[in-house]
């Protein structure tokens, strides 16, 4: 047990003195830092998932869109994307309307999108459930932002 006493506060010593001179490092490299640009910034995390709430629901698949300063990120289509989020002026409710008429069953297997991040300077924190996966390409057919 002494031994464990010793090296907490030995470890406790070391990252203290490790996070004061990052302090001051980045202090310094701080105060000389000039804006990447003149555009508030516009990143998300885009999520498809499993179950009817987005904070207990399994995550199936996610990607990272940045818009600001330029398209880019781990979705597959980030230009396109961008341009679909912009005409709609970041509002993620307009692009899940009801686009093709195909009819599906009745079956209660809940899919949750969910969209977070910043868009254009402003948080943002999104989500809908559709009742299966049938109702959710319903909704979001020939849309790029949720296209991964």
């Amino acid at each position: 047990m002494r031994t464990f006493r010793t090296l907490g506060a030995t470890a406790f010593a070391t990252v203290t003195g490790l996070a004061l001179v990052g302090t001051a490092f980045t202090g310094a490299d701080t105060a000389e830092a000039a804006p990447a640009s003149l555009h508030a910034p516009s990143a998300l995390v885009l999520t498809v998932g499993e179950g009817a709430d987005p904070a207990v629901g399994t995550v199936v698949r996610a990607v990272t869109l940045t818009c600001l300063p330029f398209p880019a990120g781990s979705h597959p289509a980030p230009e396109a994307a961008c341009a679909e989020l912009a005409s709609v002026g970041g509002d993620f409710t307009s692009l899940t309307g009801l686009r093709d008429g195909r009819p599906c069953t009745r079956e209660w297997n809940p899919v949750t999108l969910t969209g977070e991040g910043v868009w254009q300077g402003r948080r943002v924190a999104w989500s809908a459930t559709y009742g299966n996966p049938c109702e959710l390409r319903a909704r979001t057919a020939g849309g790029a932002v949720f296209a991964f």
